[in-house]
């Protein structure tokens, strides 16, 4: 079972429908759990919204708007002292000159702009040397923007994400199929880590000064040459020829550091070298919260600085920040940039492709981005868990493997949750809580269900040389009644006796006793089989059934108490055709455990139970005697049931025992005995004040019931009054009732 739990989830694992499952349930469950959390301050974004549309009174489409007011915005942004602008806009097609020529003017003079590529798809047909059509071959191409506005960016990026019903979870660091182009996020964040460009070089050159040589001297380089990009592909070369680099890197950067290291250069510094070293093309987002969650500017705030602006609105504060520009709405369902995310509302605001540009390059500003497990890992992690989910299961009862499972599930969500909090581990979840605990679950109950039935008709077999009714289920099986070993069950004793019978076995003779008895019996015998009772001994006029399982079952409580109902109903029925002969029947029930196995010798076994909880339920149906009653049973058999109506009848040392029992009195079916319902409150107060040594009031209560109708128990306590009246009980008594015979 538990390797079967393990293969299950392997195989879940590396399907595509496996892998989607725990993308889409998995990783949003721990994120959803984890909530909002705090953007870094470093980034902002500047919005092109419906209020600068309003305002500006700009056309809807982005494209149309006038591109000077996109160089007033860089100039502005400069002032402030903005760290790099990147543009997640298209600028393919030329404008107005004029504007143009002011946009690409303050691209040029800022030298910390990057600009966003578009992608486009080229399909070639391919031919065979006969000029046959064979097939079409697509090929993804990077459209930069207009020469005149790329000249003068520090670097261009393509940014494309899937549109819904996709939900994104990541985005491309380098596009694949589109010449492995390094996406905007990647190439902001080198652009950002050009402060620190000096250290890293110097970081290399300790591991590997040829490597080093090979890149441009300073970062000064790097931005007057334009070769951003350039030198973030020679970087991925470097690393991806030398797999141990980044390890080598990230010790000697500890190595290197200094107290006087600021902490978020030391982060920055190990985020930069962990991006070379992965051979990945794709990160996981690591979401802070829905839409606005990262600062978020409108873009007329950054435009309009004069001093009516300044009276509605606090100037924005942009120094030493990365500013990301592009469409940002917070309030409109119909998003032209949204992306369905698992922070996706509910009103419809998804979060822009801007604010997912902004939120990749947070992730590389705090070396937090979402790591899954490696494979191998993963695979371990998924393969132990099934195998322990399936043998744990297999062996634990259905309650404690139901309560295994929840505490395990807590658990196990208990600490994937924290180390995605801590440290953006993603340990999978959906496919080990969701999928293999409940199989592994389901599929032990099956299993025991099926081999439960395996034994259930072995166990038949042999109860066939002893008894000729249903046999007790899972016991295990035996070989031969004479090498039958006892067995420890769980169940319910229901003993009969019939009064009178000693009177009739002197009227008649043996043989017509024998032919009465039989008949007796057939009618005794039909309920406790109807019910799934076992008839296990016979002796004279006693019966002994049984109702058993190899485990505690409150459930046979039920089916044994209807039984003992329809065996006093039958037993009357019986007797109206022979009136003269007629015998009332005493029943006791008792539960517990019993020994049940060969009892005999030499040639002879018997097949029976024994134990304190047989000889308890004849002492109890032998009480019935004493308390003018028929159906009486100890504390811990009656169950709920709509359809029967108990009663407490007291507390009693049965003769023989040293424990004391409390004993209840079955009093039929609600439906046909109506007319003594009445008695039952009354019976219960007149208990409670027998108890209180109160032997008037209890009279009383007493004398109220038998004017209703004739009560033993009722007899049977007022007649302990009047004694107690007499000779009152020690000050040690509680109520306690003393059988001293039989």
């Amino acid at each position: 079972m538990g390797l079967l739990m393990g293969t299950l989830g392997l195989i879940l694992s590396l399907s595509s429908p496996g892998f989607d499952f725990e993308e889409n349930t998995g990783l949003g469950l721990l994120f959803q759990f984890r909530g909002a959390r705090a953007a870094p301050t470093d980034v902002a974004i500047v919005s092109m919204d419906h209020a600068t549309l309003g305002i500006l009174n700009l056309p809807p489409r982005i494209d149309e708007w006038p591109r000077f007011l996109h160089a007033t915005l860089i100039e502005n942004l400069v002032k402030g002292g903005a760290s790099f602008i990147a543009f997640d806009v298209f600028f393919e097609e030329p404008g107005t000159n004029d504007h143009d020529m002011l946009f690409a003017t303050a691209v040029d003079s800022a030298c910390n702009v990057i600009l966003c590529e578009s992608l486009r798809n080229d399909t070639l047909t391919l031919v065979d040397e006969s000029g046959r059509h064979t097939a079409d071959l697509t090929i993804e191409k990077s459209v930069p923007p207009a020469p005149l506005f790329a000249r003068g960016a520090v670097a261009t990026a393509p940014f494309l994400l899937p549109k819904v019903p996709i939900k994104v979870s990541r985005y491309w660091t380098f596009k694949t199929g589109a010449e492995e182009k390094p996406t905007l996020p990647a190439v902001a964040f080198q652009f950002f880590a050009l402060d620190f460009y000096k250290e890293f070089l110097d970081i290399l050159k300790s591991v590997n000064p040829s490597h080093a040589q090979e890149l441009p001297p300073d970062k000064e380089t790097v931005i007057a040459t334009k070769s951003l990009v350039p030198l973030i592909r020679k970087l991925r070369e470097i690393f991806m020829a030398d797999p141990s680099l980044g390890s080598q890197m990230l010790d000697a950067s500890e190595a290197l550091s200094t107290p006087d290291t600021d902490n978020k250069t030391r982060l920055q510094m190990a985020s930069i070298i962990r991006f070379y070293q992965e051979s990945s093309n794709s990160r996981y987002l690591n979401f802070y919260g829905p839409a606005g969650t990262i600062k978020t500017i409108p873009y007329h705030q950054i435009l309009l600085n004069d001093e009516a602006s300044e009276r509605h609105f606090k100037k924005p504060d942009v120094k030493g920040k990365a500013v990301f520009v592009g469409l940002s709405e917070l309030v409109s369902v119909d998003q032209r940039d949204g992306f369905y995310t698992v922070f996706s509302e509910s009103k419809g605001i998804d979060i822009s492709g801007v604010e997912i540009a902004a939120t990749a390059f947070s992730n590389f500003l705090e070396n937090n981005p979402i790591r899954p497990l490696g494979t191998l890992t993963s695979w371990g992690v998924i393969l132990l868990w099934g195998i322990w989910a399936g043998m744990t299961f297999t062996f634990l009862s259905t309650a404690r493997g139901a309560m295994t499972m929840i505490t395990a599930g807590l658990l196990y969500f208990a600490i994937a949750q924290h180390l995605f909090n801590h440290s953006g581990t993603w340990v999978p979840l959906a496919v080990p809580l969701l999928i293999q605990m409940p199989a592994a679950f389901f599929s032990a109950l099956l299993w025991k269900h099926f081999d439960t039935n395996k034994e259930r008709d072995k166990i038949r077999t042999v109860f066939g040389y002893y008894l000729p009714d249903k046999v007790v289920d899972q016991i295990v099986n035996q070989v031969h009644p004479a090498t039958a070993e006892s067995q420890i069950v769980h169940g319910i004793c229901l003993f009969t006796d019939a009064a009178q019978y000693t009177r009739i076995s002197e009227i008649l003779n043996p043989k017509e006793l024998s032919a009465f008895m039989n008949k007796y019996y057939e009618a005794v015998f039909r309920p406790v089989k109807q019910h799934g009772g076992i008839v296990s001994d016979v002796i004279g006029d006693s019966m002994l059934a049984l109702w058993v399982s190899a485990s505690p079952d409150s459930a046979l409580a039920v089916p044994a108490c209807r039984a003992a109902l329809d065996i006093v109903e039958a037993v009357q029925r019986f007797h109206t055709s022979n009136p003269a002969l007629s015998m009332s029947i005493r029943i006791g029930l008792h539960s517990g455990r019993m020994s049940i196995g060969s009892i005999g010798g030499l040639d002879h076994y018997e097949y029976r139970p024994v134990g304190e909880v047989v000889n308890t339920a004849s002492r109890i149906e032998g009480l019935n005697k004493y308390l003018g009653t028929q159906i009486l049973a100890s504390k811990d058999v009656p169950e709920p049931d709509d359809g029967m109506v108990w009663r407490e009848v007291g507390e009693f040392l049965l003769a023989g025992k040293s424990k004391s029992i409390i004993i209840y009195q079955l009093m039929g079916h609600k439906n046909t005995i109506d007319a003594h319902l009445s008695i039952i409150a009354i019976f219960e107060e007149a208990l409670k004040s027998y108890r209180q040594r109160n032997w008037d009031q209890t009279i009383e209560r007493l004398a109220r019931i038998l004017a209703i109708c004739e009560d033993g128990p009722s007899r049977f306590y007022l007649n302990s009054c009047h004694q107690y009246q007499r000779n009152p009980p020690d000050e040690n008594w509680n109520g306690l009732v003393s059988m001293a015979i039989k």
